[in-house]
């Protein structure tokens, strides 16, 4: 479960935790009062309820026999990474609700999972940390998903003489706050995604007032509604470029960029988040359950993330 959804079940009022293997594990790129706890053992209680994403699961594996369980399905693309035999997923007692973060996300693991109910728990975005700042000539794009292709795009862009006096700024190796300072700056976001499950970086620009230029990438879908979003046919890097620099002098205070914003609180404010996220766990807290001791999925000694990223390293 993501720290921000920790953080809006405690202001409900719900005891909610993180639960990483190393006691006192903090995360790295971002800030969050949600606590953590760590160990490779957790012992629930009757009325308890573990959130497990589903990166980790294993077949023939439940990670909490009898404990009620759901599956947080940040992207459904990599619902299957760690199964080869997709029938009889998940294969657990009690069968879990599944929780997803897109509509095209929701609508495909419901044909997935027609046995399990799905729910849709969109994203927060954080309006007041990802905003406006002083808008510069700037075009900017995270390579992190496509590094082959994002330096096709950057050789393009620098070989256009319409770049001449352009600032082209790689966002990679960032902390959160530094992704919030670049973002507010930028005129045009490239977003750059593959097999999305949302495309969080084009929900961040877009509440930052930055145009958006990209591939929907499957979860993304409803991002490119927004105004200010141009969805470009996927793997056309050039044509990224063209439009990126045909949109980079849009002025800072131009209606669309503000437009652009709005749509992203009424969508994805923490509000939106916390509404739907409280009943989903009203929904799943009537699974059956008992208590029960849960082990920490990466335990597990076929570690599913290390033997994916074998056989295909081209994955996140």
């Amino acid at each position: 479960m993501q720290a921000r959804h920790v953080e809006l079940l405690r202001a409900a009022g719900i005891d909610a935790a993180l639960w990483f293997r190393t006691p006192g594990y903090r995360l790295p790129w971002f800030e969050t009062t949600a606590p953590i706890l760590g160990n490779d053992h957790l012992e629930l209680g009757a009325d308890d309820l573990l959130v497990v994403p589903e990166l980790y699961l294993l077949p023939g594996v439940d990670p909490a026999p009898g404990v009620r369980k759901v599956i947080f399905n940040q992207n459904h693309f990599l619902t299957f990474w760690s199964w080869r035999d997709t029938t009889g997923y998940p294969g657990w007692d009690p069968a879990p609700e599944v929780w997803a973060v897109s509509q095209e996300s929701h609508d495909v693991l419901g044909r997935l999972h027609p046995e399990l109910p799905v729910r849709l728990v969109p994203n927060p975005i954080d309006t007041d940390l990802f905003r406006p700042g002083a808008r510069s000539r700037q075009i900017a794009w995270m390579p992190r998903r496509r590094p082959l292709e994002a330096a096709v795009l950057e050789r393009l862009l620098r070989n256009d003489p319409r770049a001449d006096g352009i600032h082209l700024a790689v966002l990679a190796e960032l902390t959160e706050s530094q992704v919030v300072e670049a973002l507010g700056r930028t005129s045009v976001f490239i977003a750059l995604g593959i097999s999305e499950g949302f495309g969080l970086p084009v929900a961040e620009a877009l509440a930052a007032g930055c145009l958006v230029v990209g591939y929907p990438a499957g979860g993304g879908e409803e991002l490119f509604e927004a105004p200010g979003t141009w969805r470009i046919d996927d793997a056309r890097p050039h044509l990224l470029a063209d439009r990126a620099l045909e949109l980079v002098d849009v002025p800072a205070d131009d209606p669309v960029r503000a437009a652009a914003r709005d749509w992203i609180t009424e969508r994805y404010s923490a509000d939106v988040t916390a509404k739907a996220l409280l009943s989903a766990v009203e929904s799943a807290r009537k699974l059956p359950g008992r208590a029960g001791v849960a082990t920490h999925p990466i335990v597990w000694p076929d570690d599913p993330v290390a033997a994916a990223e074998r056989a295909h390293p081209w994955r996140p």
